[in-house]
């Protein structure tokens, strides 16, 4: 059967097979049954493309598509990203007194594996690649995992100072503080040696033993030699050193701009795939130790395929949701797409250096359910059944009246071999009191479309 939904004037079809009886309790989607196609495809945002084996993207993922609530005026998230756009206008400015930094906040969320993926040297076997993962629209198209996704094609464009800012899809675990869709915001600055060197003009960005080749993009060096915190092998020590000092100056200023100047931190080295050396900014908050963003120096390589050779830079990446759950003491991320006024009301832009904290609009209790089935003979849990599928299964019948899952057990039966779980589903409505009547029939419809959708048999 094919399901045609109409997403922001866009009609988005989508073949389900056996899954064509789950219905969307929280969507706001109309759903019509229509003759189904030769081939099944998707249009999304004034696009069309093909679907394929894989394809996971769900309808109730796509209806997610042009929110936009890092640009809702009052939201906590577009409060957050105005105060470190406003850092960054103050931080660089260039001689006539106009910020460096231009800003992208309405880049179009589909792209290619090439711009998620090979554009940032992340290897062909990296698990950030699986379908359990991400939401693929096609083998070669997905909704971006990160905003970094967009950088090869803005320094391509002739960009050295910009800051991208958007929604960002991940199939992850339900609780308080994963959401399949989240916000980001990321950063580029690139430097070239007459800016760096300003007051040592003798030195230089590059190794005289460098070729300054381009390098081959099949190439990727293994994590074992990017985890290497000394330098990238083309660059001189200088030009890290003081590109290092300059990043982690900007980026302590704005964690001290958004937590106030006496918030304590630390560095901390880690790996990227598309940076290297690397590191992570924790503070201390609330007796412990919170990562807020991640950094490094560029690779180099990025550079060179955005037709980039003389130059240097640094990229850091920060998750808009995280700062405001911790500045606003916001306790559940399913806040954020919540348009109840009671919640939206205690926000302003009026005054972006006052943050004020969030009062609990909801006490309605929890009702919590479990759901046991027993796995097809050929599956087990490790290999083959992926809780991630389940997740984006109970998210399309319920919504976010589900409030966390947890697989609590998991069993393989001695004499036949089936493979059991048990799924713990919280249900807690933000807006109103749950009926247990009402969680035991959307219970039942998550029972009866995981039957459907994965051949299991309910215990």
């Amino acid at each position: 059967m094919l399901l045609t939904l109409r997403v922001q004037g866009s009609r988005l079809s989508l073949r389900t097979g056996s899954c064509s009886r789950i219905r969307c309790l929280a969507s706001n989607a109309v759903v019509e049954k229509t003759p189904p196609p030769a081939q099944s495809q998707l249009e999304v945002n004034g696009s069309t493309y093909a679907t394929d084996s894989w394809t996971n993207v769900t309808p109730k993922i796509l209806s997610y598509l042009g929110a936009n609530k890092h640009l809702q005026r009052d939201h906590p998230l577009s409060i957050i990203r105005q105060r470190i756009v406003n850092y960054f206008y103050g931080a660089y400015r260039n001689q006539r007194g106009n910020p460096l930094f231009s800003i992208y906040d309405k880049m179009n969320p589909v792209v290619t594996v090439q711009q998620n993926f090979d554009n940032l040297l992340i290897p062909s076997d990296h698990v950030s690649r699986q379908k359990s993962d991400c939401y693929y629209i096609n083998q070669h198209q997905l909704l971006r995992a990160h905003t970094t996704a967009h950088q090869v094609e803005l320094i391509s464009g002739g960009l050295d100072n910009f800051l991208v800012v958007g929604e960002v899809y991940r199939r992850d675990e339900i609780d308080s503080t994963h959401y399949p869709v989240f916000h980001q915001a990321d950063a580029v600055r690139l430097v070239t040696k007459d800016k760096l060197f300003e007051r040592n003009p003798g030195l230089e960005l590059f190794e005289e033993t460098w070729t300054g080749s381009v390098a081959d993009p099949m190439l990727i060096l293994p994590s074992s030699k990017c985890m290497d915190q000394t330098k990238q092998p083309c660059h001189t020590l200088e030009a890290v050193k003081l590109m290092e000092h300059e990043m982690k100056h900007v980026l302590v200023g704005l964690t001290k701009e958004l937590f106030g100047p006496r918030i304590k931190y630390r560095w901390v080295e880690t790996y990227f795939p598309f940076t290297q050396p690397s590191w992570e900014l924790e503070i201390f908050f609330k007796n412990n130790w919170l990562e807020v963003l991640g950094c490094g120096i560029m690779r180099h390589e990025i550079l060179q395929q955005s037709g980039v050779h003389q130059s240097i830079g640094y990229a850091f990446g920060v998750g808009l949701e995280r700062l405001a759950m911790v500045l606003f003491d916001i306790p559940d991320i399913r806040l954020f797409w919540s348009n109840d006024s009671g919640f939206l009301s205690q926000f302003s832009e009026k005054d972006l250096l006052n943050l004020p904290k969030y009062k609990p609009i909801s006490h309605y209790p929890q009702c919590t359910n479990d759901l046991s089935f027993w796995l097809p003979s050929d599956v087990e849990v490790d290999a083959g059944f992926s809780p991630n599928d389940f997740y984006d299964l109970v998210r399309t019948v319920a919504g976010d009246i589900v409030e966390q899952i947890s697989l609590v057990d998991k069993f393989k039966h001695p004499k036949t071999g089936k493979s059991s779980v048990c799924f713990r589903i919280v249900y807690r409505h933000m807006e109103r009191t749950l009926t247990q009547a009402e969680v035991n029939d959307i219970h039942k419809q998550i029972a009866n479309a995981s039957v459907e959708s994965f051949n299991v048999q309910i215990r």
